[in-house]
C-alpha cells in the first residue's frame, strides 16, 4: 500500500486509511462508517470533522464510491491489495421490534433474544442506534428489574434468570446509550434499585457494567433524581472501590460519587457507607495522577460534612496522606488537598488535631506550598490555614528554619 498512489478521495478524512464502507453525512463529506460512527457515537461529537458544521446522525451509504474502491482494489491485486468486501447493510428496525415482541415469554426466549440483539449490536454503531430507537431501552430495563426482583434463593430458575439479567445489563452497557436513552432508564421505576441489587449479587462483569451505567446516568440526571438515592447504593459503590474489581470500575465509581455526593444527604450516606477510610487506604496505595485527583475530589466533598471530617481524623493516616499528596500529584490535587485541610482547620481543629498536624509535618508542608509553584488557589488556602492557627504553630520547633520565613503574618 505504501508503494501505490491511492486516490485521495478513497481515503477516510478521519483515519486517512482506505475506506471499507464509505458513508456520506449531512454536510456532504464522505467518511468510512467505522470512523464516523466512532466520532459521533463513542466520542459524542455533533459536528462534521472536516467542515465543523452541525451534523445529523444520518449516514447514507455511498455505494458508487464503494464500488470504485472495490474496482481499484481488483486492478491493483497484483500489488497485494485485497478487495474490500461488500459491507453488510444496517439491520432493519422491524427485525429488532419482532425480536423484542418474541422475547416476552420465558427466560429461555429472553436469553435467546438478548444474545441475538448483542450480536446485531456488535456489527456497527448504526445497529446500536437502531436497537435503541426500536424501544429496546425500556424492554431491557424491564427485563433487568423484573428478573432481579424475582430472583429468590430457592427459585429453581435462579441461575437462568441471573443469566438473563447479566445479558441484558451487558447489552445496555454495550449500546453506549444516547442522552435520551439514558433518561428513559432514569424514568423507569425501580431501575436504580435493580442496579443496586445487581451490584450486591452480580458476577464481576455485571457489577462493573452496573457502575458504568450509574456513571452515565448520574451525568444526565436532574438534581431531584439524585436527591433520594438509597443508602444501599452507596454501600455497594464503596464495596466496588474496596474490592478493586478493575481500574475502569474504580474510576467509574469515583466519577459517579463526584456526580451524586453533592446533592441532598448523599455525602452523609457515602460517609456512613464507609467511603472515607476506603479512599484514604486507596490514596496510600495509588500514585497515578488521575485516580489520586478523583479520590481527593470525592474526599473534599465528603469533608464538607462534620461526619466526613470526623472519619478522616479518625483514620491514623487520614490527614497525613492528604498532606503528602500536595506537590506530588498535580496543581489540581494541590487545590483539593489544601481545601480538605482548610475544612478540617476551620471546623474540626481541636488542640490535639493541631498538635498532630504539626508533628506529622503538615504545617511544614503548608509553608513549603507558599514558597514553590503550587498554584494560586493552593497558596491562598495554605496561607489562610497558617493564619488561622498562627498562635499554635508559628513558634513551634517543628517548622524548619528555612520555611519559617515564609510563615504569613496574622494581620
Amino acid at each position: 500500500m505504501d508503494e501505490i498512489d491511492v486516490p485521495p478521495f478513497f481515503l477516510c478524512p478521519i483515519s486517512l486509511e482506505l475506506m471499507k464502507d464509505p458513508v456520506t453525512v449531512s454536510t456532504g463529506i464522505t467518511y468510512d462508517r467505522h470512523s464516523i460512527e466512532k466520532w459521533l457515537f463513542a466520542s459524542n461529537n455533533d459536528t462534521c470533522p472536516v467542515t465543523k458544521q452541525p451534523l445529523l446522525p444520518d449516514l447514507t451509504p455511498n455505494h458508487t464510491l464503494r464500488r470504485l474502491i472495490q474496482s481499484w482494489c481488483t486492478v491493483n491485486a497484483s500489488h497485494g491489495i485485497q478487495r474490500i468486501p461488500t459491507p453488510k447493510p444496517p439491520v432493519d428496525k422491524t427485525i429488532i421490534q419482532n425480536l423484542l415482541n418474541d422475547a416476552s415469554g420465558s427466560p429461555n426466549l429472553q436469553l435467546q433474544c438478548l444474545r441475538t440483539l448483542k450480536s446485531i449490536a456488535s456489527e456497527s454503531q448504526t445497529n446500536k442506534r437502531s436497537i435503541e430507537s426500536a424501544g429496546a431501552v425500556k424492554f431491557l430495563a424491564s427485563v433487568i428489574t423484573n428478573t432481579v426482583n424475582s430472583c429468590l434463593d430457592d427459585d429453581v430458575e435462579l441461575e437462568l434468570k441471573a443469566s438473563v439479567a447479566d445479558e441484558a445489563l451487558s447489552l445496555l452497557h454495550n449500546l453506549h446509550l444516547s442522552e435520551p436513552g439514558l433518561k428513559t432508564l432514569l424514568s423507569h421505576p425501580e431501575f436504580l434499585n435493580s442496579l443496586t441489587k445487581v451490584m450486591q449479587r452480580g458476577i464481576y462483569e455485571s457489577r462493573a457494567y452496573a457502575v458504568f451505567l450509574l456513571r452515565s446516568l448520574s451525568e444526565v440526571a436532574e438534581p431531584v433524581q439524585l436527591n433520594n438515592l438509597k443508602p444501599e447504593l452507596f454501600v455497594e459503590l464503596v464495596q466496588v472501590l474496596k474490592d478493586q474489581i478493575s481500574q475502569k470500575g474504580s474510576k467509574a465509581t469515583l466519577q459517579t460519587m463526584i456526580q451524586v455526593c453533592p446533592w441532598g444527604r448523599n455525602r452523609v450516606k457515602a460517609v456512613e457507607a464507609g467511603a472515607v477510610p476506603v479512599i484514604v487506604e486507596l490514596l496510600l496505595e495509588y500514585r497515578e495522577r488521575k485516580p489520586c485527583e478523583m479520590m481527593l475530589v470525592v474526599l473534599e466533598i465528603l469533608c464538607q460534612s462534620a461526619d466526613g471530617r470526623a472519619e478522616l481524623l479518625a483514620h491514623a493516616a487520614g490527614v497525613a496522606i492528604v498532606a503528602k499528596k500536595i506537590l506530588r500529584v498535580s496543581t489540581m490535587a494541590n487545590d483539593r488537598a489544601t481545601k480538605i485541610l482548610l475544612a478540617v482547620c476551620r471546623f474540626s481543629a481541636t488542640p490535639s488535631v493541631l498538635q498532630d498536624m504539626m508533628q506529622l509535618g503538615v504545617v511544614a508542608k503548608l509553608c513549603l506550598v507558599l514558597q514553590v509553584d503550587s498554584g494560586n488557589k493552593a497558596k491562598e488556602k495554605a496561607k489562610e490555614i497558617l493564619k488561622l492557627h498562627a498562635k499554635a504553630w508559628k513558634n513551634s520547633p517543628c517548622i524548619p528554619v528555612h520555611l519559617l520565613a515564609s510563615y504569613p503574618t496574622s494581620a
